[in-house]
C-alpha cells in the first residue's frame, strides 16, 4: 500500500529531473494554480495581524534559542514524558528509526499475534526515513489517513510538497486513482463522482474501517513541548484525531529539532503555523497528547515517541547552516518560489521540496548526496520573505554551494573543475583594466556568429556552446551594446570639458534649490 519512495541518494541531479518535468504542462498548471491559492489566502490572514512581523521575531528566537539548548530541552522532554506514562526512544538515524517502530509495532499485537496492519498520520519525518517501505518489507501495511497522502499511497506516486503532498494532481486525475485503486468490501467506487464532495466521501467510507479495526498508529509531531512532555500535532480533516483515540499504541516519530520550550511558546508557533501554510488563521484540528490516561477509556493504552537525529546534529554543529533546523515545516517558501512553481516537488528528488530542501536534503545526506540542490535557486529572497521563523534560505544556500565547491575542487579535481578555472579567468579579467577592455572587444567579435537580430533591430543570442549552453537553454540572451559605458563616459568628457560640475550648478540654480 505504500508509495513510491523518494530517495535521495538514487536521484538524478536537480537540472536533469527539471529538465523533464518542466515538460508536463498539466503539472506547472496544477501546482502554479495550488500556490497561487495558497499565497493569497496566507496574505489575506497576515494582512489582518498588526503584529505580524513581531510574531515573526518571537518565532525566530525561540527557535534560535531551543537550537542553542537542545539537548538540555530534549532532556526536560524525556522526563515529563516518561513521567506522564510513555516511552522515549532515541534513534541516531534513520535505519534505528525503522527498526524501533517495527519493533514496537510487532511487539503490539494481542495473543503474541503481531499487527499486519497500521493506520498513519501525515508524516513528513516518516516519509524521510521511508517507514512505510520498511513496514511492508516486515509485512505490515500502512494506510496513510490523510487525504493527500491517500491520494499519493494509492496513486503509487510521491508527495511534492510539505503540507500539500498531492499539490501536483487536479480532481479528475484523483477520480480516476479512487476509482482504480480504491476496494472496499460491499463498496461500489467506479461511478465516483469528481466534486471535492463526492472525493471526500470517498475517502471517508475508506478510511472510516480502518480507523475502527485497526489497533496500532503512527505518527509524526508537529512540536514536542518540552516542560509537559507532550506531542503537538495540527491538521485539517480530523484523521489525527481518529488516529490519537481509537488505536491501542501510538506510536510518534520526531526529529529532535521538534521541541519547543514551553506552551507558551507553542501559543506562537501556532499563530504562525497555519497562516503560513494553509491560510487560515488556526489549524481546524489542534491536539497535544501527554502519556497515557489510565482513566479515560479515550486514547492509546501505550505511546511512544521515537526521538530521531538523522544527521541533525551535524547540522546544529555548522553555525551558518544551524537555521535550517527552526522550519517548522509550513511550506510557504515552496508557494512563494519561482523555481518550485515551474519543477514541481518531484524534481528535487526528495520529500523535502522547494527552497527547504534545497538546504534540508543534502545536510540530512551529510552532503555526500544532493550536492545539485543548493543551485535550484535563482536567489530571489521570496523564501526569505516569507518564512514564518525567518530562515535566511539563501544566505544558506550561498553556504552549501561553498561546501559543494569546496569538495569538488578537492585534490587533483582542482585543476579540471572547469567551474572553479571559468571563476579564475573572469578573476584574471576584473584584476586589469587592460585585460578588460581587450575582454569585451573579443566577446563583440565571438558573439556575430552567435546573434541574431529581431524586428525591432535588437540583437539576441539564442544558443551558446557547451556549459554556457546552460542559460540559453531556457531563454535567450541579450548582445553586447556597441558602446560600453566607459567608452560612453569618456566621450562624454572629450566633447564637454568641464560639463559635469557646470551642469549641476545649473540644474541647481534651474530648479530653484
Amino acid at each position: 500500500m505504500s508509495g513510491t519512495a523518494l530517495d535521495p541518494t538514487t536521484a538524478p541531479k536537480f537540472q536533469v529531473a527539471a529538465k523533464a518535468l518542466i515538460g508536463d504542462s498539466q503539472l506547472r498548471k496544477n501546482v502554479r494554480h495550488a500556490t497561487k491559492v495558497i499565497q493569497t489566502k496566507r496574505a489575506k490572514v497576515v494582512g489582518e495581524m498588526p503584529d505580524w512581523e513581531d510574531l515573526r521575531e518571537s518565532g525566530m528566537q525561540i527557535r534560535q534559542h531551543t537550537m542553542r539548548h537542545l539537548d538540555y530541552y530534549l532532556e526536560q522532554f524525556e522526563r515529563n514524558c516518561r513521567a506522564a506514562g510513555g516511552e522515549v526512544h532515541w534513534a541516531r538515524n534513520a535505519e534505528e528509526a525503522r527498526q524501533i517502530v517495527v519493533g514496537i509495532v510487532q511487539a503490539s499485537g494481542a495473543e503474541g499475534k503481531s499487527p499486519t496492519e497500521v493506520i498513519k498520520i501525515k508524516s513528513m519525518t516518516t516519509e524521510e526515513i521511508q517507514l512505510n517501505k520498511a513496514l511492508e518489507a516486515a509485512g505490515i501495511h500502512a494506510y496513510e489517513t490523510d487525504l493527500a497522502e491517500l491520494i499519493i499511497q494509492l496513486g503509487h506516486d510521491q508527495p511534492s510538497h510539505i503540507v500539500v503532498p498531492a499539490l501536483h494532481k487536479n480532481r479528475s486525475q484523483i477520480r480516476e486513482i479512487f476509482r482504480r485503486e480504491m476496494k472496499l468490501p460491499g463498496v461500489d467506487f467506479s461511478n465516483l463522482g469528481g466534486t471535492p464532495q463526492d472525493l471526500a466521501d470517498a475517502a471517508r467510507r475508506f478510511l472510516r474501517e480502518k480507523f475502527l479495526r485497526v489497533k496500532t498508529a503512527v505518527s509524526g509531531a508537529n512540536f514536542l513541548i518540552a516542560e509537559t512532555g507532550g506531542v503537538c500535532i495540527v491538521e485539517s480533516e480530523g484523521n489525527g484525531r481518529m488516529c490519537l483515540t481509537l488505536p491501542e499504541t501510538l506510536i510518534s516519530v520526531a526529529g529532535i529539532d521538534k521541541v519547543v520550550p514551553t506552551f507558551q511558546d507553542l501559543e506562537v508557533m501556532l499563530q504562525l503555523l497555519p497562516r503560513s501554510a494553509t491560510g487560515e488563521r488556526m489549524n481546524p484540528y489542534n491536539s497535544i497528547w501527554t502519556g497515557v490516561d489510565k482513566v479515560s477509556p479515550d486514547g492509546p493504552r501505550a505511546f511512544h515517541v521515537v526521538l530521531m537525529d538523522n544527521a541533525r546534529t551535524e547540522i546544529l554543529a555548522d553555525e551558518e547552516a544551524r537555521q535550517t533546523l527552526n522550519c517548522i515545516r509550513c511550506g510557504a517558501c515552496q508557494n512563494a518560489c519561482p523555481v518550485y512553481q515551474q519543477t514541481g516537488g518531484h524534481a528535487y528528488g526528495s520529500v523535502y521540496a522547494g527552497p527547504i530542501g534545497a538546504i534540508l536534503t543534502p545536510q540530512l545526506m551529510e552532503m555526500h548526496h544532493a550536492q545539485s540542490l543548493p543551485y535550484a535557486s535563482s536567489l530571489c529572497g521570496a523564501c526569505y520573505e516569507v518564512c514564518p521563523v525567518k530562515i535566511n534560505i539563501p544566505e544558506v544556500l550561498i553556504h552549501l554551494r561553498n561546501k559543494v565547491v569546496k569538495q569538488q575542487s578537492a585534490g587533483l579535481k582542482l585543476l579540471v573543475n572547469p567551474e572553479v578555472m571559468a571563476l579564475k579567468a573572469v578573476a584574471l579579467v576584473f584584476r586589469s583594466e587592460g585585460v578588460f577592455r581587450v575582454s569585451q572587444k573579443l566577446g563583440r567579435l565571438g558573439e556575430l556568429a552567435l546573434s541574431r537580430k529581431d524586428g525591432q533591430g535588437v540583437g539576441w543570442i539564442e544558443w551558446l556552446p557547451g556549459m554556457l549552453g546552460g542559460w540559453t537553454r531556457v531563454r535567450d540572451l541579450r548582445v553586447m551594446p556597441k558602446q560600453t559605458f566607459r567608452q560612453w563616459f569618456e566621450q562624454r568628457g572629450k566633447d564637454a570639458p568641464g560639463r559635469r560640475a557646470g551642469d549641476a550648478v545649473e540644474k541647481a540654480d534651474g530648479d530653484g534649490r
